[in-house]
């Protein structure tokens, strides 16, 4: 039986929060909820703003070896004795050496793969405006040599160092015992990377919030996410040049707020709200039409999907990806051709002249979120893994 679990995450930065943070804690929530006792490991992304000039260059070499979160978590286990350990992100301040420390006291490990790190230096294969598989395909070279992290060689070669050591270690293959997956189509990517096929499991994230659908609307469609290129913003805004009777709030922040605002000034149908708290969101989300999102990466399994389909709401989606494997295209949304403004303008017109159908899709995304992404089906899936990963490291010792 296993009772104790270690969960273990590295939180991205407090002012750019991210799904992988909000993950985290609906597991924890689900695992306590059930009665497990659950020990936590984490570290901040907030800390680096505390580093001097000279720890931050030191920092760039330790992604691949942190010696303190090393030692901090052996403590942890010694104190504590999990039964098995659950990780989120080990990027940056944590580290693959955690991984050592778990094993040299034979605690079963089962890792979260929320996005392509362990082989894309970016982490989401995407470069300069389209997707890149440069690395998984031929080596991660190439991530040097476009400086692939944050637009930087300098920056991008310790992470180049660190999947080079690892992979070289077979850290990922030796240490793990079970690869979570949130879809299919992010296990067939981690297949192609190496990762042995019989050890990746599915499980999507779930939404332990279970809203009332709401299958009346105002008119307006909605947009939820960051404002960043490989979002499909620019996209959106100009499909949004062909739809001005069309009325759309824009919901989130990010490095394009500027052009949406202006936007806003150019097209009256546009609205920008800006960051909103996450309970408010739920709300607009719940009153709206359909949700649009207009991603031109993979993306792991974005939340707001799980949300529209709680809400009873059909989604507006790039045919790619996770979002083409999630949406049953012209049953719970559409799927319009990936950064084509002029397909996604011509999907949204429709789904607006057919209001009964996107009724319709609403109240099939709402069974689909039943069937496959509440809390009780998400346990049994994570209990299974949570078996799966025992046995394995049963195995081994």
């Amino acid at each position: 039986m296993i009772e104790h679990i270690l969960m273990v995450h590295n939180y991205y930065q407090s002012h750019a929060p991210s799904g992988e943070d909000i993950a985290f804690q609906e597991d924890e929530k689900l695992l306590r909820s059930k009665g497990h006792k659950v020990t936590i490991f984490t570290r901040h992304n907030d800390e680096i703003n505390q580093l001097s000039s000279l720890k931050k260059l030191a920092l760039l070499y330790q992604v691949s070896w942190s010696r303190q979160s090393y030692s901090r978590l052996e403590q942890l286990i010694k104190q504590n004795k999990p039964d098995i350990a659950h990780i989120h992100n080990t990027f940056p301040l944590i580290s693959p050496s955690i991984y050592y420390v778990l094993k040299k006291y034979n605690i079963p490990i089962v890792q979260v793969i929320h996005n392509y790190r362990l082989f894309c230096a970016s982490g989401i294969f995407y470069r300069k405006n389209s997707i890149c598989e440069k690395c998984l395909e031929h080596g991660n070279i190439f991530a040097i040599i476009y400086g692939c992290y944050r637009n930087s060689r300098i920056q991008t070669l310790p992470l180049v160092f660190m999947q080079k050591t690892h992979e070289f270690l077979k850290t990922w293959i030796k240490q793990i015992d079970m690869f979570i997956a949130l879809t299919d189509f992010s296990r067939q990517k981690l297949i192609l990377g190496g990762l042995p096929e019989d050890r990746i499991a599915i499980k999507p994230n779930f939404f332990s919030y279970l809203p009332e659908p709401y299958y009346k609307h105002e008119d307006y469609a909605i947009f939820l996410g960051r404002l960043t290129v490989e979002k499909g913003i620019l996209t959106l805004m100009k499909a949004w040049k062909n739809l001005k009777d069309i009325h759309i709030k824009i919901v989130g922040d990010g490095i394009l707020k500027n052009e949406v605002i202006s936007a806003t000034k150019e097209n009256p149908a546009i609205e920008f709200l800006g960051f909103r708290p996450n309970e408010e969101c739920i709300e607009l989300l719940k009153k709206s039409m359909f949700m649009v999102m207009p991603s031109e990466w993979y993306e792991g399994f974005p939340m707001t999907i799980r949300e529209a389909f709680a809400c009873g709401k059909p989604v507006v989606a790039s045919r790619l990806g996770a979002m083409a494997e999630i949406i049953n295209d012209g049953a719970t949304g559409l799927l319009f051709d990936t950064g084509n403004p002029n397909d996604l303008a011509s999907k949204v017109r429709w789904l607006v002249e057919h209001k009964d159908f996107a009724i319709s899709m609403g109240k099939s995304a709402r069974l689909e979120f039943e069937a496959k992404y509440t809390a009780e089906k998400n346990y049994e899936i994570l209990m299974e893994i949570y078996k799966k990963a025992y046995d394995i490291s049963k195995s081994k010792s």
